[in-house]
């Protein structure tokens, strides 16, 4: 018996293969292969791919020692003398410009290259504002890498003149010869601003300040111009002020020291936060208050003597007088307000013999109407309240109670009021077009916003005739032009230890049977007796209007010199 036994091929067909041929073979899918039959790779493939592999390999290990050993040290001192460096591409901040599209701010080149921004409008800066450059360390590397705005429009909307810095990425070799170089992240520009000023209101509005207050001896001064339909501010000067250019390059130190001991305050924004004592330009609101509670109507008389004399409570036999500028006469209201009755005021604002006054509270409510004692809204930082005295303040204040003789001297803008030119203004605006009292605003709004005097039409009418026989006939006629018709409202307010400084005042609109234009405008303590110097403000800024043809006056020039298309 053989232990082991050949392979024997089993000759025996099995049943299932009997009748498979072509014919009836299963049906295969052959573009998946189906039907195929799989043939192994062969020993030499095999042998190929692993051959393959270790060239592979070995080139690799070869590059390495290159790399590691036989030059690394050559490589890494070539390496350690390159280098990377990201560079700030700096945003260009977006223009301000006017509402005619002149240039109130932008870029330049500057020292070494750097980037500069340009003011060329020294009477709009306490507007505009001013920036504060990115700065270096003293290898000359930057530290801050922002220009900002510090004041004005130039901070109020920073957010958005900005824009956002790049940076480039540069690769230098031992030899300072540029590798590589590449922007990774571009610079995005700033916007533009386009403002409600209009530098051909405000460039002479703000000489007629300066020259009137430097000729006359005040020491300050402001003035508004503000669009009686929308609250759009179309001049605003603070006088005096600073140069924009000067601030944000951090010199000449002399001028900057010479800013810092100016009497005027040029860091002072007077327009909108200075503070002055009204006088007689509260007057107007006081009327439209009077008429529209019914105390007094248009043709309601009362005899100015020139003083009113009131018994004193306290002491029997004694009295209180209260005297005006001036004896007048039988004055109505309207030859109240054109010639500054104050015993006029007196009267309706305190009560006197039969005339019933409004008294202290409704004093308080109407000029609260006007929007005197309350920011205005404009969009800018710092705005001052001012002050609307009352006996709830007087009690807090001074621990005193209130007095008729208080409620007199408030009702003639004096006392402890205090207002800012920008509220006057605004005031004045909402009596020409008949009790919109809007929020002045130096970006233009899509709708202008507003809150209602609830005066009556007929009392703000009154009124108005009232301040335009002020300039035909009486206090203000220095303003009684051919080329444009005014109404007006003159004001002086004693101030000083020993009231020997006068502020002047004057408010008004323009024209005057289609009021567009409210102006306010206050000289800030002159010697006494130059209270009536605001006034001749307001005739140096029509007169330089009417002599460029300017469109605000009836003329037919629509542009200034230095606007440009858009």
């Amino acid at each position: 018996m053989l232990w082991r036994q050949k392979h024997r091929w089993d000759s025996e067909i099995a049943p299932d293969e009997i009748f498979l041929d072509a014919s009836n073979a299963p049906a295969f899918d052959r573009a998946r292969l189906e039907g195929k039959i799989e043939k192994p790779l062969t020993p030499r493939a095999f042998g190929a791919f692993a051959a393959a592999l270790v060239a592979l390999f070995s080139v690799l290990l070869v590059r390495t020692g290159n790399l590691q050993i036989t030059n690394g040290a050559a490589f890494a001192a070539a390496s350690a003398h390159n280098s990377l460096e990201a560079t700030t591409l700096f945003a260009p901040r977006g223009v301000i410009l006017d509402a005619r599209g002149a240039v109130l701010a932008e870029n330049a080149e500057g020292e070494g290259g750097g980037i500069a921004r340009v003011y060329p409008f020294s009477s709009v800066s306490r507007v505009v504002g001013y920036v504060s450059y990115p700065k270096k360390d003293a290898r000359g590397i930057y530290y801050d890498t922002k220009m900002s705005g510090v004041a004005g429009l130039e901070a109020e909307h920073d957010a958005w003149l900005s824009g956002e810095n790049g940076q480039l990425l540069t690769e230098t070799d031992v030899f300072g010869t540029v590798r590589s170089e590449g922007t990774i992240i571009p610079a995005k520009p700033g916007g533009a601003l386009r403002v409600s000023i209009d530098i051909g209101l405000q460039e002479p509005l703000a000489r007629a300040i300066a020259e009137t207050a430097l000729d006359k001896a005040f020491i300050a001064g402001a003035g508004v111009i503000l669009d009686v339909h929308s609250g759009a501010v179309r001049a605003l000067v603070s006088y005096p002020s600073y140069d924009s250019n000067v601030l944000s390059k951090g010199g000449p130190a002399e001028i900057i020291a010479r800013y810092n001991s100016d009497p005027g305050h040029p860091f002072l924004d007077h327009a909108l936060q200075g503070v002055y004592a009204p006088g007689s330009i509260v007057k107007p609101l006081v009327a439209v208050g009077a008429l529209t509670d019914g105390l007094i109507t248009p043709a309601t008389v009362i005899t100015d003597t020139g003083f009113i004399s009131i018994p004193d409570p306290y002491r029997p036999g004694k009295e209180f007088v209260y005297k005006g500028w001036k004896a007048l006469g039988p004055v109505d209201v309207k030859k109240a307000i054109a010639w500054s009755s104050d015993i006029f005021f007196y009267t309706i604002g305190g009560g006197f013999g039969n005339q019933k006054g409004l008294g202290i509270d409704r004093l308080a409510y109407w000029y609260a109407q006007f929007g005197l004692g309350s920011p205005t809204g404009i969009d800018l930082a710092g705005e001052a309240r001012g002050l609307i005295p009352t006996p709830a303040w007087k009690e807090g204040t001074f621990n005193e109670r209130w007095y008729l003789g208080d409620t007199y001297f408030t009702a003639i803008g004096q006392y402890s009021m205090q207002v800012t030119p920008l509220q006057m203004a605004r005031a004045i605006a909402a009596v020409a077009n008949g009790g919109r009292l809007y929020t002045p605003a130096l970006v233009p709004r899509e709708t202008p916003s507003f809150a209602a005097v609830p005066a009556s039409p007929s009392a703000f009418q009154t009124v108005r005739e009232g301040m335009r026989q002020a300039v035909t006939s009486a206090l203000a006629a220095t303003l009684n032009v051919p080329y444009v018709s005014v109404a007006a409202k003159t004001g002086t307010a004693q101030t000083g230890a020993r009231n020997q400084y006068d502020n002047s005042w004057v408010v008004g609109f323009f024209p005057y049977e289609d009021p567009q234009y409210a102006f306010a405008v206050v000289l800030e303590r002159g010697p006494e007796g130059s209270g009536s110097q605001a006034v001749n403000v307001m005739r140096l800024f029509l007169d330089a209007l009417h002599a460029k043809n300017s469109s605000y006056v009836g003329g037919t020039a629509t542009t200034t010199a230095h606007s440009l298309s858009l």
